[in-house]
């Protein structure tokens, strides 16, 4: 309970201070920094989504367990319980320091702050719990237990002491004043505005993933464990390193510019075969060449490196950023400011690389350099350092284990290969022949295409496979790989059974 007391009174100090975050969060950034990259791997494979809140969870949980060790050792040794509580909080300041954007006087004031609570809390229990709670177990008189109860009065006070303190440590640095500065923003219109959709390009199926996926439903994978909540009037972007006139922009400068708009497939190189770890959006933002020739690069530059406000970094060839011409400094996303979550108030998009190497959320510096003077963040950790989207394709009806009446049933789902356009999606039923699906209408070649199968199906189990072709002729491999180091390979494939008539 001394323990839960110092986290809540930490996290409520850290909520009160400007300059410093949660020291469980930064605990945990900590360890996912320190993690092989093997490991993270596993993770993303393993809960996709849900690893950030399992790895705060387990965070916490630790916490517990050294609280119950402490509690035990207070018994007999009370000022090596407090130093340890002590301990634990140096531990979490130590954490919070390693981000550069953490004011030291802060973490350090948030640390005492939270070890004092704890050790307050633990002398006061211990001065309250019965005498046999002092030492090494013995027998307990009949009548002992209403010693206890002033204890356990100040157990419960305790836990709710550090309850109230997370809660309104929490509340505190609630989203609301972000959502409502993004709520009062205008995004101007493009100079140059996407084509519009033509018709056929959305095939309305049930089931299939829509062209446009909601930035609600958007997928989400990036290193931060809490989204960092930017405030667009403070935020700057800066570009620096080999070029001749390093400048930096604030987010009403950048809006000023000329925008682009254009519709883009995204995708995740943790996406295995048939996952759902990529999306379509409308993105709408500054062209990255604009903002490259007002810098001016210099002959010997090979790589942009891009930084998040927390520390990511990202690379790709600087040929890339001059010759692909939809890669944009993005602020927007399918007609609205950015979300917090997707990058606000500012992010890289760059169609045909995948996100970890291109996409960089809560952007706030594009370094010119080249790949020899440093790495992006995954690149050490095992991942390939170029990372270009692979042709793909993937089956979204039926699902997989779908019991199915005979008859006429209709395979579909959606096939991309950003920057090539995909121009062929085949399926094969069981061991049968390819037989090419219907294509939706194309939209881009930076885009996903949606694609539909009429399959007359018979009773039985049946494995159905896809597979698609880009638009320079290549047909994706039926040779599985994992998704490292470049991205999963080979055919989505399920099997359903069709009952009896």
């Amino acid at each position: 309970m001394a323990t839960a007391v110092a986290l809540g009174a930490a996290e409520l100090a850290a909520g009160a201070l400007p300059g410093i975050g949660s020291l469980v969060l930064a605990v945990g950034d900590t360890v996912i920094d320190a993690a092989p990259g093997w490991l993270e791997r596993a993770a993303i494979a393993a809960l996709g989504t849900a690893d950030k809140p399992v790895l705060v969870a387990g965070v916490v949980v630790l916490c517990a367990v050294l609280g119950a060790l402490l509690g035990v050792l207070a018994r007999e040794r009370r000022l090596a319980a407090s130093a340890g509580i002590a301990a634990v909080a140096a531990v979490g300041v130590v954490a919070a320091l390693a981000d550069t954007r953490t004011a030291a006087p802060a973490a350090v004031v948030v640390g005492a702050f939270g070890a004092a609570a704890g050790v307050v809390t633990l002398l006061a229990l211990l001065r309250a719990a019965p005498r046999e709670a002092r030492r090494p177990p013995a027998p307990v008189a009949a009548g002992d237990g209403v010693t206890r109860r002033p204890f356990l009065h100040l157990v419960v006070a305790a836990a709710a002491v550090a309850a109230a303190g997370a809660t309104a440590g929490r509340w505190v640095t609630s989203p609301d004043r972000l959502e409502t500065i993004r709520a009062a923003l205008r995004i101007p219109a493009p100079a140059r505005p996407a084509p519009p959709v033509p018709p056929g390009a959305d095939l309305g199926l049930a089931g299939v993933t829509p062209l446009f996926v909601a930035n609600a439903d958007f997928y989400r994978i990036d290193t931060a464990l809490t989204v960092p909540r930017v405030d667009p009037t403070t935020w700057t972007l800066e570009v620096r390193g080999m070029v001749d006139r390093p400048f930096r922009l604030t987010y009403d400068e950048l809006l000023a510019m000329p925008h682009l708009e254009a519709d883009i497939t995204l995708a995740c190189v943790s996406n295995p075969v048939g996952g759902d770890l990529v999306g379509n959006a409308r993105w709408q933002g500054v062209p990255l060449r604009a903002l490259l020739d007002r810098a001016g690069v210099r002959p010997g530059a090979t790589q942009l490196l891009s930084r998040s406000v927390d520390g990511f970094t990202a690379g790709f060839p600087v040929t890339t950023a001059l010759e692909v011409t939809d890669a944009m400094v993005a602020v927007a996303m399918n007609g609205e400011p950015l979300p917090a979550r997707h990058g606000f108030p500012a992010r890289l998009v760059v169609p045909g690389l995948f996100g970890y190497v291109s996409a960089t959320k809560w952007l706030s510096v594009i370094e010119l350099t080249t790949f020899e003077t440093e790495e992006g963040y995954w690149v050490p950790r095992g991942w390939a350092r170029d990372g270009p989207v692979l042709t793909q394709s993937r089956i979204d009806v039926p699902r997989a284990a779908t019991r199915l009446p005979p008859g006429r049933q209709v395979v579909a789902g959606v096939a991309w290969a950003p920057t090539r356009g995909v121009e062929r999606v085949e399926v094969r039923v069981d061991d049968g022949p390819w037989q090419g699906a219907r294509l939706a209408a194309a939209l881009d070649v930076d885009t996903w295409r949606q694609w539909v199968l009429e399959w007359d199906a018979t009773p039985g189990r049946h494995t159905l496979s896809v597979r698609a072709s880009d638009g320079t002729g290549e047909t994706q491999t039926a040779r599985r790989t994992a998704v490292a180091p470049d991205g999963a390979r080979g055919h989505h494939t399920i099997e359903v059974r069709v009952d009896d008539a």
